[in-house]
């Protein structure tokens, strides 16, 4: 077991609360709003088109999709331990948002929002999407043995789904991420258990 791992785990995931708690009100939640704002406003028709079509990489659908990929290239053992990460960090995002139950932008009287997409079972924060899908690419990208560039633009895809999500008008800012430090913690975590230390 990788002890750094896991304190990295658990710190990752103690910021995604104190993201939470620091947008909740007051000038944190002002300057939450003020981005998710700018975010979602119109900024044509094929970005409107691309993020929606992006945003679904975040889903455990998509997750399990990209395992049955490892595994018929012969990465079964890869693709199981990323999945298994993907859907703990589907089920704790899950039981976070029963907690801390905020509401969905479009919910949300004080606000104009753009809502692109179908609105999304549960509540708002953490954002399981760039959760799930960090969390997947974190453990597949060490397993694998990718290079340190080819997992930063793993990140970048997880980076994407994230804004995705603001975007098409389902979550704050803050929500997406708590969603990728919640989602790398968790990843981290997976790893850290079964002794892989990232570099």
């Amino acid at each position: 077991m990788d002890r750094d791992g896991l304190q990295r785990a658990g710190t990752l995931a103690a910021a995604a609360i104190l993201v939470e708690r620091l947008s909740s009100s007051g000038p944190g939640m002002k300057v939450d709003r003020r981005l998710f704002g700018w975010v979602n406003s119109g900024h044509g028709s094929a970005p409107d088109a691309a993020f929606a079509g992006l945003t679904e990489l975040g889903s455990i659908t998509a997750s399990l999709a990209a395992a049955g990929a490892l595994a018929l290239r012969g990465n079964s053992r890869v693709a199981g331990r990323a999945v298994g990460a993907a859907a703990a960090t589907w089920l704790a995002g899950q039981a976070l948002k029963r907690l801390y139950l905020r509401i969905r932008p479009y919910d949300e009287e004080s606000i104009t929002v753009r809502l692109l997409i179908g609105k999304p079972r549960g509540t708002s924060w953490p954002s399981s999407h760039p959760a799930v899908l960090f969390s997947f690419l974190t453990v597949a990208g060490r397993e694998l043995g990718l290079s340190s560039p080819a997992r930063a633009g793993l990140a970048g895809v997880a980076g994407v789904v994230a804004a995705s999500r603001v975007y098409l008008g389902v979550h704050y800012p803050s929500d997406v991420v708590a969603g990728l430090l919640l989602g790398r913690g968790m990843g981290l975590a997976a790893l850290a258990a079964r002794g892989r230390a990232i570099q």
